[in-house]
């Protein structure tokens, strides 16, 4: 019975053959009160409780919090800890056999603090409590005694989103700080998103804001959508969360937030991306390696607010480099894997090709501000050493909250995302620049070489006799030794060929180029930093 069904004003009962036997009366009445209180309690919990809580807990003292559980869980490395196995069959809401199953992340290796993690029924709000017996101990010897009420590190969202019959694949994870993934179908996970980044970047270091609980509305078993609360906690900031996860082909979030200060930040990074990059076709591997590329995000997007698009190849550099792009109220913005194809990856296990691409779209407008690029040196696969965040130009006033909404898309669909008008950088290629003798042989010439693929639709539709050309600036810190387009006629788009000399190597080469026929611009902006010492 829907609640708007039970509209009981008065109740009249005539002793009559033509009324409802009294017995049949009461039970329709009761059975009105019961759906409204039941609609009432599920409703009984809202963003704005979390709200709520966010500004009383920024007027509060800031208290860090301290690792739980024993030494032995702390002291797990990666294999060991992967051995702690929720039991299937105690999955939350598998008995429901809906469209959403929920697993709990144990507490170990650096995940030692615990969130806390309620239930929204429809009768209240429930804690889940920590019981170890929901989980399988692989050969570790753990005393199961001192683990009991211990919390949990995390949560894993299940779904049939590959097919009917798994229904537990996983969709989405949350597992600590305010990290989370998601993926859609046929995806594997890769590049993460937070909740908040604060000083990131910055001489003085960056914090690290956790969520320090959630809660988690129990979804109807037709439901296509799930959605949770998060307690976001800082020395600097505290914040609500709502998010509404709807899996498929692209899995998509809706996130709501509100943000409350306690004291000034040097850098707000909103919505932050955090991604993997070692070396791709940009920057080859120094040493030999079968995988020709190894990253989880090959560049960066951005969508400003006139509608410029613009391409950033990402770097693994050899020192701290942070970059930015100011934007006015930005249409959107992510961390993509533009390369597709196995064979730029050749990697059975890890399978990059299929690692999502993760796209920022704000729900509104979010004025003046930058996004910020910040590449970080890293020797191996297994450090995310790529952030990427929106910085606002003006913070709120003291005791105002600060509220940005967004949506987040994880898809293999890159191209979506992109203006059909313009063509798009499918890769980019670098290389040490040679000049050919007159006895044909390639000798260096102290340049570097780049190449730029273009592919569109604008381009194969393009009169052969079209004169493209390529607008190619810098920073100042380069001669553009060479700036040539020709056609590519096995992907039947365009290829700029670029040699440039950096003027001084110990500083970042900065270089922007588009292509062009007369005045109708062809592509998006492509904006590449040759890092210092390269």
């Amino acid at each position: 019975m829907h609640p708007s069904h039970c509209r009981i004003r008065g109740i009249v009962i005539v002793n009559s053959a033509r009324t409802r036997p009294m017995s049949r009366v009461f039970a329709a009445v009761f059975a009105c009160v019961a759906t409204l209180a039941a609609a009432q309690a599920a409703n009984a919990f809202t963003f704005f409780d979390v709200v709520k809580r966010a500004r009383g807990l920024s007027a509060e003292r800031y208290v860090a919090p301290a690792n739980a559980g024993p030494e032995a869980l702390r002291a797990l490395n990666f294999g060991r800890y992967q051995q702690i196995q929720h039991h299937h069959e105690r999955y939350l809401w598998s008995e429901d056999k809906g469209n959403f199953q929920l697993k709990y992340n144990h507490p170990g290796m650096q995940f030692s603090v615990p969130v806390r993690v309620n239930i929204v029924e429809e009768d209240g709000v429930k804690e889940a409590a920590f019981d170890p017996a929901l989980f399988d101990y692989g050969n570790l010897e753990i005393d199961r005694e001192a683990m009991k009420g211990l919390g949990f590190a995390g949560f894993r969202i299940l779904n049939a989103i590959n097919s009917p019959d798994k229904p537990d694949d996983e969709i989405a994870s949350f597992l600590g700080a305010t990290y989370f993934r998601m993926i859609g179908r046929g995806q594997w996970y890769g590049a993460s998103a937070r909740g908040l980044a604060i000083d990131t970047a910055l001489p003085s270091g960056e914090q690290f804001p956790r969520f320090t609980e959630f809660w988690i509305v129990h979804p109807a078993p037709d439901a296509e959508a799930v959605v949770l609360y998060a307690l976001m906690d800082s020395p600097s900031v505290t914040g609500a969360f709502r998010f509404e996860i709807r899996p498929g082909e692209d899995t998509v979030a809706d996130v709501q937030s509100q943000l409350f200060f306690r004291s000034q930040v040097g850098k707000l990074g909103i919505a932050p991306l955090t991604s993997m990059f070692l070396y791709g076709s940009n920057q080859p591997s120094p040493t030999p390696n079968f995988r020709p590329e190894l990253h989880d995000s090959d560049g960066l997007a951005i969508r400003s607010g006139n509608g410029e698009l613009l391409w950033r190849p990402l770097n693994n550099p050899r020192r701290l480099s942070v970059s930015s792009f100011q934007i006015t109220n930005p249409k959107g913005f992510g961390l993509m894997q533009r390369g597709r194809g196995f064979a730029r990856y050749e990697d059975l296990e890890d399978r990059y090709e299929l690692r999502p691409s993760v796209w920022i779209e704000p729900l509104g407008d979010w004025g003046k501000g930058r996004v910020e690029l910040v590449e970080i040196p890293t020797a191996d696969e297994t450090n995310d050493n790529i952030v990427s965040f929106w910085v606002p130009e003006q913070m709120p006033a003291a005791g105002t909250p600060l509220r940005l909404n967004y949506r987040i898309y994880w898809t293999r669909n890159d191209i979506a995302f992109h203006d059909p008008n313009l063509s798009w950088v499918s890769q980019t290629r670098r290389s040490p620049g040679e000049v050919r003798g007159d006895d044909l042989i390639r000798r260096p010439d102290g340049t570097v070489a780049l190449r730029v693929d273009f592919r569109g639709t604008v381009l194969e539709d393009l009169d052969p006799a079209s004169a493209v050309v390529a607008e190619v600036s810098s920073n100042g810190n380069a001669e553009i030794v060479e700036n040539r387009v020709v056609r590519n006629p096995a992907t039947r788009g365009f290829r700029l060929i670029l040699k440039v000399k950096p003027t001084d190597a110990t500083k970042p080469t900065e270089l922007r180029a588009f292509l062009r026929v007369g005045e109708m611009t062809l592509s998006e902006v492509w904006s590449y930093q040759l890092p210092a010492n390269e």
